[in-house]
């Protein structure tokens, strides 16, 4: 079976996967980009940029992926259902390149883009949302994508084999935390963790039990 994995996701030392005050103009809200400068910086992002620990964990991002599932609150601002207009971030042609599912009170008709990607929106459980992501998937894994409720969903679902976090060293006092709700998780998975002169910790989960 293919496997539910989460690449490059981003929390402050105090735990915080985004910040508070979320809008069209401020994806992250008072977090800005500042969990997110590690990535930006490394030639996976852009092709002058470095190479090194960064890159080389930034990069396993699509390898093998053939399905995305996301949460409502990174395909858009908060309220963007009310915007029939309304695309997500990326432009027409987004960055997954595959079948993305997008976790939603407020379903709509699926959207077709450039480049491969499909939007489809469904208000499911995580279970759910997995098993058809699956069968998009054809035989590759399932990236979840986030945002941070996303990611804690399907952790507390018992449904992520493979997590990597990256620990930014900034404190954002406020927001969404990734961990809340989850004592013990590390009990089933293989966890390392790798310092990045960078500044930053990238940690993997491995699942070792089913």
């Amino acid at each position: 079976m293919s496997l539910a994995r989460v690449h490059n996701f981003s929390v402050s030392l105090d735990g915080f996967g985004t910040g508070e005050g979320l809008s069209q103009d401020a994806p992250f809200g008072h977090a800005g980009q500042r969990l997110h400068q590690w990535m930006i910086a490394t030639r996976w992002w852009d092709p002058g940029g470095s190479g090194g620990v960064d890159d080389a964990f930034a990069q396993q991002h699509g390898v093998g992926i053939g399905a995305e599932i996301m949460g409502a609150g990174k395909f858009g601002y908060p309220g963007w259902h009310e915007d029939p207009g309304w695309k997500g971030w990326w432009g027409p042609n987004p960055p997954f390149h595959t079948p993305v599912f997008v976790l939603t009170h407020h379903t709509r008709p699926s959207i077709e883009m450039e480049g491969g990607t499909t939007f489809h929106f469904m208000d499911a459980s995580p279970a759910e949302a997995l098993e058809t992501a699956r069968r998009a998937a054809d035989g590759q894994d399932v990236r979840i994508g986030g945002g941070p409720t996303t990611v804690r969903d399907f952790l507390a679902a018992g449904l992520v084999d493979h997590l990597h976090v990256v620990v930014v060293p900034i404190l954002l006092g406020r927001g969404k935390r990734l961990w809340e709700g989850l004592e013990g998780l590390e009990a089933g998975y293989r966890v390392e963790a790798t310092s990045s002169p960078s500044g930053v910790t990238h940690m993997t989960f491995t699942r070792t039990s089913v």
